[in-house]
């Protein structure tokens, strides 16, 4: 009972400590998509009723911080750190592109059912049945990590919502090759590179699994008191 009201009393002095990100919905960039999207962000908390969704902890990359991509990939450096395992994967001859889904039916499919149990659960339906076509949605952009025989091995889903963007679905085949972190390092020198965004956020820190923390803190992803507003 003391280590768990000890571990409580430290997750609060966290969340009084976390910076503010004011985050802007942008109705323009897709009238419907935004503002429902803006309504889940902004909803109850399914477990803590008294907060917002996505407000406490919200896992992001302040884009502004770097003038050029290059910049933010200087400040993932170090001994075993997210940068060893870009050029890791750089050095096997993985590559990220922007992709269209249709192309890549049977990769996604196979990606989508090569484990599983994720994160200590199991995969949903919505990933185990196989899709045959996929929408684009405007104000999306669909990224794939491809091995040197242009398989698709991983591949991210990215929302354009305002002045931020973030990941809706981002997964890929399990091995010790660097693919994820190549990607979503890309990724992010790509929308720092573009000067569109301000912020990257990859959902949120509390409640994820210490792995998957850990990934995210590699990769610069740091835990935010997140402001929305809708335009």
């Amino acid at each position: 009972m003391q280590t768990k009201f000890a571990s409580l009393l430290e997750l609060a002095r966290t969340i009084s400590r976390l910076p503010t990100a004011r985050l802007v919905f942008q109705v323009a960039r897709d009238p419907g998509n935004v503002e429902q999207i803006f309504k889940h962000f902004t909803k109850r908390h399914p477990r803590y009723f008294i907060i917002r969704n996505k407000t406490l902890g919200a896992a992001l990359v302040d884009l502004t911080r770097f003038p050029v991509g290059d910049q933010y990939l200087a400040s993932i450096k170090g001994r075993n750190s997210a940068d060893q395992k870009v050029r890791r994967a750089r050095a096997r001859g993985y590559r990220v592109v922007e992709i269209d889904r249709n192309d890549y039916v049977d990769d996604i499919h196979s990606i989508n059912n090569s484990v599983p149990v994720r994160q200590g659960k199991s995969m949903s339906d919505s990933y185990l049945q196989k899709q045959h076509h996929y929408l684009a949605e405007r104000n999306y952009k669909y990224y794939g990590t491809l091995n040197g025989a242009g398989k698709l091995v991983a591949y991210g889903e990215v929302g354009m919502w305002g002045n931020f963007a973030a990941f809706n679905r981002i997964i890929g085949v399990r091995n010790n090759d660097g693919i994820m972190y190549l990607m979503v390092s890309e990724i992010i020198c790509r929308l720092i590179d573009s000067g569109e965004m301000d912020y990257l956020m990859y959902d949120t820190y509390f409640g994820a699994s210490a792995g998957l923390k850990s990934f995210k803190t590699a990769l610069g992803f740091s835990p935010y008191r997140a402001r929305y507003s809708l335009q």
